[in-house]
């Protein structure tokens, strides 16, 4: 059996799962409050996967209000060695357009109500973010989109928007400026919580529109966005299959499998035992 085990998070689109194996439904408590739903677990491609829809069962959870730290605590928690995010983007280029995919590989983030740390008073830590996806994971994905025969962009600014509502036009045309290239409203705090997990992450984008920028045409609409994502899920659910496909059966160590390496900054007398018990999943390793 591979070393391997491959955490899914599905975005919109995608929560009926991507056609597990053997597929056990396991609900799995997190000290952080209630995940997005019980995790799915099984096999694809002989490679063990763990699949978390991030918006949960019939899409009735809001980005804004997407617990991120218990859905990535319980991936900890099920053992997934790395995370590949799956999720509907809008383009902010001409050249990304809807219905092709997008490797992400930068984030700016303009989300303002979300926790975006595992760690706070009592236990602090500041992990290094200036690479924050992993270029392996992220590699491999582009492979298989390209052998499927879609069209695949490796690499892309990604600006994370608190949402629910799309942009306005002087927003997109303000992320352009700033050199986004595509638009999304989960990526963060996402993969900052991933990082702090040593949790390796990699985001597939599936382009589903233009944004806001393109000011002759309508601006966004959701059921725009459904409909390609509809339409793409099939082929999404072939790249993973492809991708895991792909991996050879041990699984090298990343350098992100020991983030945290130097990033508590609390000394052990001073951190607060309650935190600690919390992050015994995320953090275990180097608190023990």
């Amino acid at each position: 059996m591979s070393e391997w085990h491959i955490g899914v998070i599905g975005g919109s689109g995608l929560a009926g799962g991507v056609g597990l194996e053997n597929a056990q439904e396991i609900a799995v408590e997190s000290p952080f409050g209630e995940p997005s739903s019980a995790v799915t677990t099984g096999t694809l491609a002989g490679v063990r996967v763990t699949f978390l829809p991030r918006h949960g069962i019939g899409h009735a959870i809001p980005p804004a209000s997407v617990n991120f730290r218990a859905n990535i605590d319980v991936l900890k928690r099920c053992g997934v060695t790395d995370v590949i995010a799956l999720s509907a983007i809008g383009s902010l280029r001409a050249d990304m357009a809807p219905g092709q995919m997008v490797v992400v590989n930068q984030f700016l983030d303009r989300t303002v109500s979300r926790p975006a740390s595992f760690f706070g008073p009592g236990l602090v830590a500041h992990v290094s973010l200036a690479d924050p996806v992993c270029p392996r994971l992220s590699e491999g994905l582009a492979d298989a989109v390209a052998a499927e025969g879609a069209v695949v962009h490796r690499g892309g600014t990604y600006v994370a928007i608190e949402g629910p509502q799309f942009s306005t036009r002087a927003e997109s045309l303000l992320y352009r400026k700033w050199g986004g290239d595509v638009i999304g409203m989960t990526a963060m705090p996402e993969a900052r919580l991933a990082r702090e997990a040593e949790l390796p992450y990699a985001l597939l984008g599936m382009v589903t529109d233009y944004d806001a920028w393109r000011t002759h045409e309508a601006g966004v609409e959701a059921g725009d966005v459904l409909a390609v994502m509809q339409a793409n899920a099939a082929l999404a659910g072939q790249v993973l299959r492809r991708f895991l496909a792909s991996l050879p059966e041990t699984r090298p160590a990343s350098p992100i499998d020991r983030a945290l390496d130097h990033a508590i900054m609390t000394a052990k007398a001073q951190r607060d035992p309650m935190l600690v018990a919390k992050l015994g999943a995320v953090a275990g390793r180097v608190l023990g």
